[in-house]
């Protein structure tokens, strides 16, 4: 009997769009022999299954189900494709463990905590996880720029604390561009985190449970063509994603050691895609990302191509991990 499946997309953030996109994937790549995929669109003013004819039933909340033409819909199991809020920083997979209904991505307390950039360095430096030097802000902080200097240095960068997709970043290299840098963030978030610049090659890693494994995928290098791995260099092509990355055996070593570490420090389940750059061959952590792009131009379905795991594979996989750790 095939397993219903509720791909759920959308959210509350910037992002939404993205993630329709990868959905979308989602949907279109699952095996059709084994699952029975719905479209959920969730948003603030609307839950709903969206069929193929765009055609929407509204969700209901309590238990997560929806009435089709008469029929009662239940799911065997939630895929999990919003990146932001509310699907990647936690409240999502508290949702559904109260309702005790399986989900692909990690569970709500390591959603919560990598969503939460200063908050997730913070727990892995103990563990002498490398990190660029930071300074925290929070909304209505008096801001002292030549403090913020003087800690990170120049160029710097400024970024939401709890955003993805480069929104609510921006490169500084003059104090006098720090504050309309940090008014663009707070656009974005209430917290926001202060980097120093870290000079050096940018990768992308992959970690995921792949058949109980924990594995790390093929490393993808970041050439960006803007400043740095900004939106458009993401998503509109001004960048080149080169896998496997053009990196000596010994960096590839390094950091694909680190990403497992962190992946299992943090009790990881379901994807993983974390963002280094190499200092003087060293990596350090830019941040951790629980639900990543799943288009088929996205950073981590490229590098399960590169590891031989088709979409189909890799999305079935994910749900088949998720109800096995629920029937543990």
């Amino acid at each position: 009997m095939k397993k219903r499946i509720a791909i759920i997309m959308g959210g509350y953030s910037s992002e939404y769009q993205v993630s329709l996109k990868s959905g979308n994937v989602v949907y279109d790549h699952l095996n059709k022999k084994d699952y029975e995929p719905y479209r959920v669109h969730i948003f603030k003013n609307k839950w709903v299954i969206v069929d193929d004819d765009k055609n929407e039933y509204t969700v209901n909340k309590h238990d997560f189900s929806v009435v089709i033409n008469n029929a009662h819909i239940t799911f065997d199991c939630v895929f999990n494709a919003i990146h932001g809020s509310p699907g990647e920083d936690g409240y999502m997979q508290a949702y559904l463990k109260l309702l005790d209904i399986p989900q692909t991505s990690c569970g709500f307390y390591q959603a919560a905590l990598t969503f939460n950039k200063r908050d997730c360095l913070s727990v892995l430096k103990p563990y002498g996880i490398k990190c660029a030097t930071s300074f925290y802000l929070n909304k209505g902080d008096v801001i002292n720029t030549n403090a913020i200097i003087s800690k990170v240095g120049l160029p710097c960068f400024v970024k939401a604390n709890k955003a993805g997709s480069s929104f609510g970043v921006s490169k500084v290299k003059g104090i006098e561009e720090l504050l309309p840098a940090i008014e663009n963030s707070f656009n974005e978030d209430d917290e926001i985190i202060i980097e120093s610049f870290l000079d050096g090659t940018e990768v992308s890693v992959g970690v995921i449970n792949y058949k109980g494994e924990t594995i790390v995928l093929p490393i993808t290098e970041i050439v960006s063509e803007n400043d740095f791995f900004d939106y458009e260099a993401k998503y509109l092509g001004k960048s080149q994603e080169i896998t496997p990355a053009r990196i000596s055996d010994e960096m590839a070593t390094k950091v694909s050691q680190t990403a497992k570490r962190v992946y299992e420090i943090l009790k990881m389940e379901g994807f993983s895609r974390s963002e280094y750059i190499f200092v003087d061959g060293e990596p350090y952590l830019l941040e951790v990302n629980t639900i990543p792009g799943l288009t088929t131009e996205s950073l981590l379905p490229q590098q399960a191509k590169a590891a031989g795991i088709s979409l189909q594979e890799l999305f079935g996989n994910a749900i088949e991990q998720a109800l096995i750790t629920k029937n543990n």
